[in-house]
């Protein structure tokens, strides 16, 4: 089962990573709006630690997207919503 799970939860750790480096936002800002440490951020975006969907929720209000995406979308498919969307505002 773990093995089932792996590759999602990994493909939203990349996309939390991905689009957080995309908008140019550091772990320490996202830590800080989170009211965490770096180093507790850094394992959600390494997958060391589980992300709750509580916690989920809050990246992607911070990173300003659904948060269904971060989960239904592969990271190439997702930087180009961002950049399309970005590109209409």
């Amino acid at each position: 089962m773990e093995t089932i799970l792996a590759s999602p939860i990994e493909n939203v750790a990349s996309n939390i990573r991905k689009i957080r480096e995309y908008k140019g936002y550091t772990q320490d800002y996202l830590a800080a709006k989170l009211k965490i440490s770096q180093n507790a951020y850094s394992k959600l975006e390494l997958g060391y630690s589980k992300l709750t969907v509580d916690r989920l929720f809050k990246i992607s209000g911070i990173l300003g997207l659904e948060a269904k995406l971060l989960i239904s979308l592969d990271e190439h498919d997702l930087i180009k919503h961002i950049a399309e969307n970005n590109s209409l505002a």
